[in-house]
């Protein structure tokens, strides 16, 4: 699962043994009126139709599928470049929560992908438009005030048990002094799950397959 706007592209550059893995792209719908997380990740659970299923989700996208996780049996769950619990969000998100900050930000989000970048990606480099443009491609007003909302307000305080959480020790968005428990790559930010895709392509299948 993509993070916050961003499509299944990110993960063009992963590349699992096809005789031990077959790879399924989740891609972010737009949510219903007044739908909750909860709610909304069961109903991302009838896009899955398969068995002995691993969850991957990156950022935003790690959140949501460890909500998925309460409606569905898994083999493994594995976040990158997320957090597992409220307690892990930085210090700006909790302070958006409490003024309500998200209720303003989405709209500056929608109209700046410059902006949009920064917030999705954790940088921001105006001749990477484009690159942004190809990545980011969720831009609905109405999925971007739910899914700011929802990230800023996810009030998940235990974490997930035996839950595999991967970051980057360079992490603009969730800063890894927040983050506690999980495997760190080095000089990963962000968006490592593209540019540090070699380091995934080399560890994924023994994180997965291992008990």
């Amino acid at each position: 699962m993509p993070g916050m706007a961003a499509n299944p592209s990110i993960f063009e550059y992963i590349q699992l043994p096809e005789d031990r893995f077959v790879i399924h792209t989740l891609e972010w719908q737009l949510p219903r009126p007044k739908e909750t997380i909860s709610d909304y990740a069961k109903r991302m659970t009838e896009f899955i139709t398969h068995s002995d299923v691993v969850l991957i989700g990156v950022s935003f996208g790690g959140v949501l599928v460890q909500e998925m996780a309460k409606h569905i049996p898994l083999k493994k769950l594995i976040i990158i470049s997320s957090v597992k619990s409220k307690s892990e969000l930085p210090r700006r998100m909790k302070l958006s929560r409490k003024l309500k900050l998200y209720k303003i930000l989405p709209t500056r989000l929608i109209e700046d992908v410059d902006k949009l970048a920064k917030y999705a990606f954790g940088e921001t480099v105006k001749d990477r438009v484009a690159l942004y443009q190809k990545y980011l491609s969720m831009n609905d007003r109405h999925y971007m005030s739910w899914a700011v909302k929802e990230m800023v307000c996810w009030d998940q305080e235990t974490p997930s048990k035996d839950i595999i959480h991967i970051h980057g020790d360079a992490d603009r968005v969730f800063p890894i002094r927040y983050i506690n428990n999980c495997i760190i790559v080095p000089g990963g930010s962000h968006i490592m799950v593209i540019t540090k895709y070699k380091w995934f392509n080399k560890n994924l299948p023994q994180l997965i397959e291992n008990d």
